[in-house]
Order: structure tokens, then sequence, then C-alpha cells
């Protein structure tokens, strides 16, 4: 294999994110085999949007057809051929269909007639839909996720055992209550997370496809290059820019990394950056897509679906913290490029953004148009149905962007590819659900962290969080994101935190154990990319994204700043004697000088190079901003503007003597 650079990002995405790892070289027939397959998943969720089955029946094909395809698309491991399908393959990918079948077959009697009380044959089939999930999980997403279904799986056939903790114990259950639980109920496999799989991430992730078909990433580094590529250190806020954008859309943290990453990497190193900071750069601002709106990867749907709040109010909600976030990651690349005089790139180099705005501007429509359609109240899926086939329309605007027949099909294909990952993850994640809510083993986990948090809602934030990140390493965003909603965020309802609040917070928290060593895939991914150490990028990562391990404090202690209850904010307003938006002004400007000041701390700079001492008066002065106290906030103010005021001052005299 050539050592080219595409090649090159390739092989980093490979060994990062096992949802690269697929066959190629299989032969025309099989080609179009797999090709066929894969139109007709598009085309059937198209379908069942506008033409609802019953849930079991659209959950189960959307499972089956997916687990077939993995099994035809991805070797059974690393070392195994890719230019060929083994007989096995084909023979799980025949068992993985005939689990759909069956439920088709049989679907009247175990709903009518047997009231979902499983017979023989209905347990031979769970039994193999379970194994086939397990299996094609472990290919795409790494045994991590396996692994912990199983120990979920295992819990029920042993807990009823004398050896087990008090706390864990419950009646037995037969293979009937287990099996039939996650297999002919929408409380298992086919559960609210596959669910929401079915009705609109597959949508959403189609609808990407439609776009990057159009030419949406070669918009989004035209933009962010004409914006922000002749500032100070501008290729690193160019990779801020365009990988927040693109991340919002796909949420996929590591391909994020590593196909931005590939564009941008290479521009910060050119300019000075760091190797290792140039990787934790692209690293942390792939991973904050995940929650910056108006798509947040698709999470704002399924959180909506999993909490019954309206995607608007989640979107909504999701603004200022996203904000925040990506504003310490940008002054932090600022601060860092004053400090080490990197320039931009000069203007004369650089695509001017009248230029884009004519030759792609107009792709920037079809997510306006579906912004508008969420925000008028039209259902989810309906709108991403509508937004596909508006991309279409809105790609013929320009030579640069028109999508042809070809196209098209590519896209339906890509979409199909490209939902699988979640689509198993779902389903994985729905065997731990399935255990959860026959075993009430999620209220075991939730008294555990309120009796740990001894009645202390900061100490059950920090004990919530860090479950979060153990749950959240090495998984996709959506998944973590489920998981620690059924484990961790009911923990947080016994202080009469928001639902909404709760669980923001524990997404956050899933989604960061990206770019928190030491499993920190996505920060390993821009390591590769960048040449650097891939610990060192991680902690680098960190640093960046220290912002994000701060605003999710902030919203619980202050829940006006997600704008979510306007009861709430009219009694602050009426308490302080000032008008409501009063209140959120407050809320997002001291929120924003904290963000900022602590940005400066971290990196010892503002103006000029701060010595220690004025850096920890800093930081100590933005905590107190970012605490949401109208006594702290005064008295950080105060810091903040002395410590910056000696900043300008120290500058100012260096430039007299220089």
């Amino acid at each position: 294999m050539s050592n080219t650079p595409a090649n090159n990002a390739q092989e980093i995405l490979e060994k990062y994110d096992r949802e690269s790892v697929t066959r190629n070289g299989l032969g025309k027939a099989v080609n179009y085999i797999i090709a066929a397959i894969a139109i007709f998943y598009s085309l059937f969720h198209l379908y069942i949007t506008f033409n609802p089955m019953p849930e079991l029946l659209q959950r189960s094909i959307h499972v089956a057809v997916g687990v077939a395809l993995i099994f035809l698309i991805y070797p059974a491991t690393k070392k195994s051929a890719r230019n060929k399908i083994s007989v096995f393959d084909w023979l799980w990918a025949a068992l993985a269909l005939s689990s759909a079948g069956y439920l088709l077959w049989q679907y009247q009697d175990i709903v009518s007639v047997r009231g979902g009380m499983p017979n023989d044959l209905d347990i031979v089939f769970s039994v193999i839909t379970v194994l086939v999930v397990l299996e094609t999980a472990r290919r795409i997403t790494g045994w991590i996720l396996p692994a912990f279904a199983l120990v979920f799986l295992v819990y029920p056939f042993i807990s009823h055992m004398d050896f087990m903790p008090d706390r864990l114990l419950t009646r037995p259950y037969d293979l009937g209550d287990i099996f039939g639980q996650l297999y002919l109920k929408t409380e298992g496999i086919f559960s609210t997370a596959i669910g929401a799989s079915v009705t609109f991430i597959f949508l959403f992730i189609l609808f990407g496809a439609f776009l990057a078909r159009s030419g949406m990433g070669q918009l989004f580094n035209d933009l962010a290059l004409a914006l922000a590529g002749h500032k100070q250190g501008g290729p690193a806020k160019v990779a801020v820019i365009s990988s927040g954008f693109m991340g919002s859309i796909n949420g996929a943290a590591v391909a994020n990394v590593v196909g931005t990453g590939a564009f941008t990497i290479p521009l910060m190193k050119r300019v000075g950056y760091d190797k290792n900071f140039a990787g934790a750069v692209e690293a942390s601002a792939s991973v904050g897509g995940q929650i910056l709106p108006p798509i947040m990867g698709a999470a704002a749907f399924i959180m909506a679906e999993t909490t019954g709040v309206k995607y608007s109010t989640i979107a909504l909600a999701a603004v200022l913290p996203a904000l925040l976030y990506y504003l310490g990651v940008v002054a932090q690349v600022h601060f860092r490029a004053g400090k080490n005089n990197l320039k931009g790139i000069p203007k004369a180099d650089l695509p001017r953004v009248k230029e884009v705005l004519k030759a792609r501007g107009h792709m920037l429509l079809p997510i306006a148009f579906l912004v508008y359609l969420l925000g008028k109240g039209m259902p989810v899926g309906y709108a991403a149905a509508y937004t596909i086939g508006v991309t279409v329309v809105v790609s013929w605007l320009r030579p640069e962007t028109r999508m042809g027949f070809a196209d098209i099909i590519a896209a339906l294909i890509d979409g199909a590819k490209q939902s699988l990952s979640v689509m198993v993850a779902c389903a994985v994640v729905g065997i731990v659900i399935g255990v959860v809510n026959l075993t009430s083993f999620g209220t075991v986990m939730t008294s555990s962290i309120v009796s740990l948090g001894a009645g202390s809602l900061f100490l059950t934030l920090l004990l919530t969080m860090l479950a979060s990140m153990v749950l959240g390493m090495g998984l996709p965003s959506i998944p973590a994101y489920i998981i620690t909603a059924t484990m961790a965020a009911p923990a947080l309802a016994n202080f009469d935190v928001p639902v909404i609040v709760a669980h923001m917070f524990v997404f956050y928290f899933g989604i960061f154990a990206n770019i928190t060593p030491p499993v920190a895939l996505a920060a390993f991914a821009g390591a590769g990319i960048s040449g650097g150490d891939p610990m060192k990028t991680g902690w680098q990562s960190l640093k960046l994204a220290l912002a994000g391990f701060i605003v999710p404090f902030m919203f619980v202690y202050n829940p006006n700043m997600m704008m979510i209850d306007a009861t709430d904010i009219a009694v602050t307003a009426k308490e302080f004697a000032m008008p409501a938006w009063h209140i959120i002004a407050s809320v997002t400007v001291t929120s924003v000088i904290g963000v900022l000041a602590l940005s400066a701390a971290v990196e010892g700079y503002f103006k000029t190079v701060m010595p220690l001492w004025q850096r920890l008066i800093l930081a100590a002065g933005a905590f107190c901003l970012i605490v949401p106290e109208t006594m702290t906030d005064i008295v950080g103010i105060v810091i903040v503007a002395v410590m910056i005021l000696l900043n300008i001052q120290s500058a100012k005299r260096q430039s007299a003597h220089a």
C-alpha cells in the first residue's frame, strides 16, 4: 500500500474506529447484492416514515436487515480476508433475516394468542437474535459494548442466588422471562433505543449522506477558511469551526477527526502549532459537535424520545452551553497562538466568503429548512424525509453541487452503511435496557449513587459524572447517552434537577469519554493524523475541553442558562426586580467572561505571558463568575478585571522596552 495521505488517514481510521474496517474487492456480483440490500434498507425507512408498521415489526426488520448487511460488509476480525465473504457469514446473514421473518410470520399469534408468553420456538429465535446482535456489535464497535451487555444478560440468571449481595437479589427468572423480554416485546432489543434509530436517527444519517454527496464538507471547510484562516492562529480556528459543523451533522467523533483532520491538522502544524496540540484541537472540536444544535449528531431527537421533552426545547436549551464550550476551545487556541506568535494564512491564499457562498452557500438552505420544520412542530421523521428531498432539489441550483441519479443512489447506499454502527449499538443497548426493566437494576444503580452522594448534590453530580464517563468509554455517542440516561440520570431526580438538565448532564460526560485518557479514541485518532503522542494529545484535548467539564455543573446549579422554564426565569426576574431577558443576559455575560478568563488562565496568556500567581488568581475569579450567585459574580468581575488590567499594563511596558 502506498503511503499517500489518503491511505495514511484510512489506516488511522481503521486503527481507532472499528466501523471503518470493511471488506473490499468483493467482485461485481457481491457488490451488487450489498448495494441492492443497502438501497432497500434506505427506501424501507423512507416508506415506513409515511406508512408505519406495528412497532415490533418495523424495529425487527430494521435490526435484521442491518445486521445482515454487517455480516456481508464487515470481516470477523481485522486479520480476516477482506476480498471474500465466507460461507459462515452468509449463514449468519441468513439467520439474522430469519429473526425478523419469524416475527412477521408469528406476529398475530404472539400478540393475540400467546400474549407475549414465549413458546420453545420463540425462545430459539430470541437466542439467535441475541447472538447475531452481539456478534455484529463485536465486529463493528469492538468488545466493550457486547461484553457490557453480556454482563447484564448473565445477571438475571444468577440474581436469585445466595452469593449475590442483598441489594442485587431478585426472584428467579427462567429462559422465557429473559428472552421473551428481549425479543417479543418492545422493552428489550426492540426498545425505544431501536425505536429512535428506526424512526429518525436513520433518516438523519441518510440526510447527512445526501449533504456529503452534494459537497457540504467542502462548503464547511472553505467557509471556515474564508472566515478565520487569516486570523491569529487561523488554521486551528478553521479546525474548530469546520469540525463543529460537521460533528453536529454526522455525530461520529472519530470519523470526523480523521475526515476533517486530514485537512486541518497539516495546516495547523504548518503555521507552528505543536503536533500534540494540533491533534487535540481537532479531537475536542469534533467531539463537541455532538452537543451543538440544531442536529447534535441526532442526540437531540433521541433525547426528545427518551424524556418526552419537545425537540425545540432541547435544541434551545443546548445552545448556550454548546457555545460556551466552543468559546473555551477557540479562546485557548487564540491565546496559544498569541503566546507563540502564530500567524494566520495570508488572505491571498484563502477563498473569499462571497465566492464560497456563491458556489455552495445554497446548500445551507436544507439545514435552515429542517430547523424551520422542526421549529413548527412537524414530526421529526417527516421533517428529515422532506429535507432529504429538498437537499436534492437545492443541489441542482449550482453545477458544483448538482446531484445526479448516480449520486442519489450512492447517497442511499452510504446512508445505509453509515447507520449500521448506531443501529447495532442501539440493539445491544436494548439488551441492557431489557434486563434493567426486568430486574429493576436501574433503581439499584440510582439508589447506590444517591447513597454514596450522602445527600449532597455536588457529590452526587461528581459520582454521576464519573459513572457517565466510565459508561461512555469507547462507545458511540448515542448508545453512550442511552446507557447513561438509563443508569445514571435518574439519580439526579432526587434533588429535583429538571429532567432535561439531568439528561444533558450525563450526555456531556458520556461523549467526553472520547477525549479522556486512558480511552480517548478521538484524541488518539487526532494523534495518528498529527504524528503526536496519543496520551499527550489526550491530556491536551482534556485541557482544551475544560469548559465542557464545567458547563454541565453550571446549568445544573443555574437551569436559567438553558432557557427551559419561563416560569422559573420570571420568578427570578421578579425577585431581583428586573425584566426576564436581563436574567438570560446576565447569565450569558458572566458565563462568557468566566470561560474567557479560565481559558486565559489555562494558557497563561492574555496580551502577554502571565506569571503563575496571576494565572491562579485569574482562574479563581473565573470560577467565581461560573458559580451562579450575585455576590460571586461581583467578586469574580473585580478579580478578572484587575488581573486583565495588570496583564495589559505588563504588555504595554514590554512593548515600550522593545
